[in-house]
């Protein structure tokens, strides 16, 4: 019995051995692009700022312009308003499209394919493209003013070129994988069990709170973590909508380099910026491993 159950066996272990190398090759790609283009940029970056070349040729550690970032009330206030704007667009997002995915969710017809055409719409259109429209509908004497104006109404105070113009971009910009996301989420969450709610005489409120969000939470978390990643380093909107002092890290890091000819105090915001993701980062992996834990 026992030569019959081995020679059963060994088959499934040869062939598991053979694919192994396969899985392997597999994973090492993307491993191996991973290290050559963020860990090996980061790890260099890090480098060139804190090692530095003395007038004898010396290599010392230096941390000198990391005392100046964190010094310098220009570049606090360039990451104060980095943070603030991530943190508003996160908001934002979770109220705005956590609605949407629901209402997706849970309705069915044509009307919600309109909305969720609508609210994938944003991710085929190209920054650049978003920017210049924003411009020419609510910047100065865009449509709104001349709307406005046919009525004989006064001006707005347009969000061009204030905080609050790379808000409004980025949360339009980052609308479609947020709803797709928390939608993937919502999908785990059973029909059954709500009846089961609804039965006992659970209202919404009482279905949302102790049915559907215990078992979104993780996505919620998943979804934050992207769009915070994504806007934390965002460029082109903050660079052609965002007001010149204080800006973005993003527009900071490219006027640093190219107008203030400052390598070293670019990859040192860019090294700070890259703390700010990595602990961004931490949830997304928490919440990854604590799924894959389950």
């Amino acid at each position: 019995m026992s030569e019959v159950t081995e020679g059963a066996v060994r088959p499934l272990i040869d062939g598991a051995a053979r694919r192994r190398p396969i899985g392997l090759l597999l994973v090492a790609i993307p491993v191996l692009l991973m290290i050559w283009l963020v860990i090996w940029p980061a790890m260099n970056a890090i480098g060139r700022t804190i090692w530095r070349t003395d007038a004898n040729g010396q290599l010392s550690f230096d941390l000198s312009s990391y005392v100046f970032f964190f010094s310098d009330r220009y570049s606090l206030d360039n990451l104060a308003v980095t943070l603030w704007t991530t943190f508003v667009c996160a908001i934002l997002l979770l109220v705005i499209c956590l609605p949407i995915a629901l209402y997706l969710r849970f309705s069915h017809g044509r009307l919600s394919a309109y909305v969720q055409a609508l609210a994938i719409f944003p991710m085929f259109v190209p920054s650049i493209i978003l920017a210049f429209a924003f411009i020419r509908v609510l910047g100065p004497n865009g449509m709104v003013d001349i709307l406005l104006n046919a009525v004989d109404l006064p001006k707005i105070r347009t969000p061009y070129l204030t905080p609050w113009g790379p808000v409004i971009g980025l949360v339009w910009d980052n609308i479609p994988l947020t709803v797709l996301i928390l939608l993937a989420g919502l999908g785990s969450v059973a029909n059954q069990s709500i009846e089961a709610a609804r039965d006992v005489g659970a209202n919404a409120l009482q279905v949302f709170w102790h049915i559907i969000l215990p078992r979104i939470s993780n996505s919620v978390l998943v979804a934050l973590s992207f769009s915070v990643l994504g806007i934390f380093s965002s460029f082109t909107l903050p660079y052609l909508l965002g007001p010149a002092s204080p800006e973005m890290l993003g527009p900071f890091m490219q006027r640093t380099l190219r107008e203030v000819q400052n390598p070293v105090g670019a990859m040192t915001q860019a090294v700070v910026a890259f703390g700010f993701c990595i602990v961004f980062g931490l949830f997304y992996v928490r919440s990854v491993a604590r799924n894959q834990g389950k």
